[in-house]
């Protein structure tokens, strides 16, 4: 009981503290960021998009240490870690796509382009969306998370790719920084807003394990009740 009450604890706490900074990172955002100069109201996005993107690495970082411990020591709290994680991640992704092309639309005058962050952030969604294909084809619950773990591993190999990609090509939309850097009070609301989406993914996360744990539980009663006819 006492452990359970520290957990509900917990998990309020990380609910309110994500709460509050996702009105503190909109009020960062529309309210107290000055406008760049070029891109105006657009650039706005910059700081969703950003934040979101962070996130989505961390959260495929996860992904890819919990695949490696569960490897080693075939415990499945890290498969559920892992696919919790990889979920967040995923829909992280899906946010970088949606508000990428609106952010960078200014600068190229189109709404996609196969730029190569662009390009490389689509093929890091495709791979955790075939992840997750991969783990709802597979009944067997170790050979899943085994597959998992592997599939989890090789797929985090594009997050790199990803990051180093504008300094191959150097082709993604840039916030004008003449003077010496990001503007101070930018740079403030982007760390409000990474802060926020940091807290919105252990949030979720905490979510996503939750239900992944349920949806284990009860293939474990529909496999027990087949075995019992």
């Amino acid at each position: 009981m006492k452990g359970s009450a520290y957990n509900l604890r917990g998990h309020n706490f990380i609910a309110w503290t994500t709460g509050f900074l996702m009105l503190a990172s909109l009020y960062a955002i529309f309210l107290y960021a000055p406008l760049e100069r070029h891109m105006l109201e657009v650039q706005k996005i910059f700081y969703i998009h950003v934040g979101a993107a962070w996130n989505a690495f961390f959260a495929f970082f996860i992904v890819f240490i919990a695949s490696i411990i569960y490897l080693k020591t075939r415990n499945l709290k890290y498969d559920v870690l892992a696919a919790a994680s990889a979920e967040v991640g995923l829909l992280f992704t899906t946010i970088v796509l949606l508000t990428g092309p609106i952010w960078a639309r200014h600068s190229w005058n189109a709404w996609w382009t196969w730029e190569p962050r662009l390009t490389t952030t689509l093929i890091l969604w495709f791979i955790y969306f075939a992840y997750f294909l991969v783990r709802s084809g597979v009944a067997e619950k170790a050979r899943r998370a085994v597959l998992s773990a592997v599939f989890g591993i090789i797929g985090f190999l594009d997050v790199p790719i990803i990051y180093i990609s504008v300094r191959w090509w150097g082709s993604h939309p840039t916030i004008d920084t003449t003077g010496g850097g990001l503007h101070p009070m930018m740079l403030h609301a982007l760390i409000v807003t990474v802060l926020a989406f940091a807290f919105l993914y252990g949030y979720l996360c905490q979510k996503a394990m939750a239900l992944e744990n349920t949806r284990q539980e009860l293939q474990d009663i529909k496999e027990k009740l087949r075995e019992s006819i």
